[in-house]
């Protein structure tokens, strides 16, 4: 059984900053176990690629630099709850990622409403991604020292409208840092 959920998903919001799959306007289809992209009938896939709204470009290059400066893994803890409209968000995607030019243009963007290209996969290798459980909390371990954005997103329990949150935090090395993405 098939059904379909507007949802924006936080992980590669960040991840040099892209929206963990889709756009605000995008709607994505929930597969039941055992069945996979690929088992879905030629034109079912056919639809699903005409159906995605075309991405903004990116004008923000890939900073091979700054993000040769910043280390992959660490020691801190970023844990949380997502949130929206008051109520619980879960099976919701949440990120964290490093600040940098290239994820500020994706996160400003996306809070715009606007999705931009998928990121850069080297951009991807420093963001972290999880999903919230039940009752909307997350928690990410193995996390660098250094400034990030955490996001999470999904539909607004109101409006049914998809919702990102995004938040800039500090991270110590060993850090446990508490987050709440509410909106």
């Amino acid at each position: 059984m098939k059904r379909h959920i507007p949802l924006v998903l936080a992980a590669l919001v960040l991840a040099g900053c892209e929206v963990v799959p889709p756009t605000p306007t995008e709607r994505i289809e929930v597969i039941e176990r055992g069945e996979t992209q690929r088992d879905a009938p030629r034109e079912v896939r056919q639809e699903r690629r005409e159906a995605t709204p075309p991405r903004a470009a990116r004008e923000v290059a890939f900073p091979e630099d700054e993000y040769a400066r910043l280390d992959k893994q660490g020691s801190a803890v970023v844990s949380g709850r997502l949130t929206l409209s008051g109520q619980p968000i879960p099976d919701a995607g949440v990120s964290v990622a490093p600040v940098t030019s290239y994820s500020a243009e994706a996160a400003e963007k996306a809070l715009a409403g606007i999705a931009v290209e998928p990121a850069d996969p080297r951009a991807r290798e420093y963001t972290h991604t999880t999903r919230t459980d039940g009752n909307g909390y997350f928690r990410l371990a193995g996390l660098p020292a250094g400034e990030f954005y955490v996001s999470g997103a999904g539909p607004d329990p109101r409006s049914g409208k998809p919702r990102v949150v995004i938040r800039q935090i500090s991270l110590g090395n060993g850090q446990q840092r508490e987050v709440s993405l509410s909106r």
